[in-house]
């Protein structure tokens, strides 16, 4: 399904959740009834939950072992390689505690006022005695496939890094025969993640029908502030980045900005880094990255530097833990920031991949794994704001990343004010 029907269907189920959910509050004679009512609703929503849950193990060592496996000679781009990976991780850094700070300030989440599932209860108190130390063992897998069992993504990460990394060290033809059917797994599971997509709709539904029919028409009021809060939060984010940009690459960045506008006008209104990705080499070839740069650093932007898309998992889980009234400390906080960062690394080009990541890491801190669809039916607005982000950092990471290496060249095509003057022949993506 097409991103554009998909949205559509989304805003169309979201509307008819609104709907039914008032409905079912108004003429429900009691809250126990509102809540036995929800509860059918809430069937639907447990299915969708376990088809997004279905997927994030196969999908998340794929997507790692085939990036890796295919990044080439380690020898060769490893100087430019440790650059980027610097700048990625500053960024994502900021980003994420940029998006911690935003929504603990503007406590979006705590005017709903839910009731934590009974499940969801359980695994909060299970989880609550989680300390560094055991934190830190339990991300080393006794077992690839009992972490592929238990969806233990942290632990799947590990294995992803050793395997990717020994098998991007072979020549010749035993890495080509391990890499290509790998490569083709990633394209088979992103089509099995677009076949779950279909039914959000369903489940966005049936998750708002029940926050509804339980809570209220009043409770809509904190989805504006939860939207309002998240693109202040991505202006000052974009402020930063300019002004990192500014540091190292003086007024160009500005020229910069104006290249890249157009992609990053298409990520916003598709939602989709793909859609942009082509148009932003081309761009970043106009602006002097020579290609061996651009085609290695953009690439590998795209999985580990969505800043937009850090921001974005800050708002939600902490989103959801207010919703529940789960109080974290600083430190669980900071602890499931440096988790969502970690885990986020290998999925870009996934549709609704900040979902995914989230959802994997819910569960890590007791925190209702119900609570995603609460945002699912605006997921959309949110997405276009963080993927046009993402190309926005990526692009200035990958400038920088060639002034580091002094390959910087000229604006070409551009006049002293950095307005194209007539467009050049396409560049293909690598």
């Amino acid at each position: 399904m097409k991103a554009s029907k998909l949205t559509q269907w989304i805003m169309i189920a979201m509307l008819l959740g609104i709907a039914v959910g008032y409905l079912c509050n108004v003429y429900a004679p009691d809250a126990r009834v509102a809540k036995e009512i929800a509860s059918y609703f809430n069937i639907v929503t447990d299915i969708f939950l376990r088809l997004i849950k279905m997927i994030i193990a196969p999908l998340v060592i794929a997507t790692l072992i085939a990036g890796i496996a295919g990044a080439g000679d380690t020898s060769t781009v490893g100087r430019i390689g440790l650059k980027a990976l610097g700048w990625f991780i500053t960024a994502s850094l900021a980003s994420i505690l940029l998006g911690m700070l935003f929504v603990n300030l503007l406590q979006p989440g705590h005017a709903l006022n839910l009731p934590l599932p009974e499940v969801g209860a359980a695994t909060n108190l299970k989880t609550s005695a989680l300390n560094l130390k055991d934190f830190i063992t339990h991300v080393f897998p006794k077992s690839v496939f009992e972490a592929l069992a238990q969806n233990e993504i942290l632990q799947i990460l590990v294995f992803a890094l050793f395997f990717g990394f020994a098998l991007a060290s072979f020549k010749g033809k035993v890495g080509e025969h391990l890499v290509k059917p790998i490569e083709d797994l990633v394209q088979v599971m992103l089509r099995v993640t677009d076949y779950v997509m279909r039914f959000a709709p369903v489940g966005v539904f049936a998750a708002v029908a029940s926050a509804i029919t339980v809570q209220g028409i009043g409770v809509l009021g904190t989805y504006g502030k939860f939207i309002g809060g998240f693109y202040v939060g991505l202006v000052v984010l974009w402020a930063l980045l300019i002004g990192a940009g500014f540091l190292f690459l003086g007024k160009r960045v500005f020229t910069l900005l104006k290249l890249i506008r157009e992609p990053a006008i298409l990520a916003f209104s598709t939602a989709s880094s793909e859609a942009a990705y082509p148009k932003t080499m081309e761009q970043m070839e106009k602006f002097g990255v020579p290609n061996k740069v651009t085609g290695f650093v953009l690439p590998l932007g795209y999985s580990f530097n969505l800043d937009g898309s850090m921001m974005y998992q800050a708002f939600a889980a902490l989103f959801i833990a207010q919703a529940y009234n789960i109080d974290m400390s600083l430190t669980q906080q900071l602890t499931m920031m440096l988790v969502l960062m970690v885990t986020s690394k290998g999925i870009a080009g996934v549709p609704r991949a900040s979902i995914v990541v989230v959802a994997a890491t819910l569960p890590m801190f007791g925190l209702p794994e119900a609570g995603l669809l609460l945002i699912m039916g605006i997921d959309q607005f949110l997405d276009m704001g963080r993927t046009a982000t993402n190309v926005i950092g990526n692009s200035i990471a990958t400038a920088v990343v060639a002034k580091w290496e002094g390959e910087l060249g000229e604006t070409r095509g551009a006049d002293e004010e950095g307005m194209l003057e007539a467009p050049l022949q396409p560049t293909r993506a690598a």
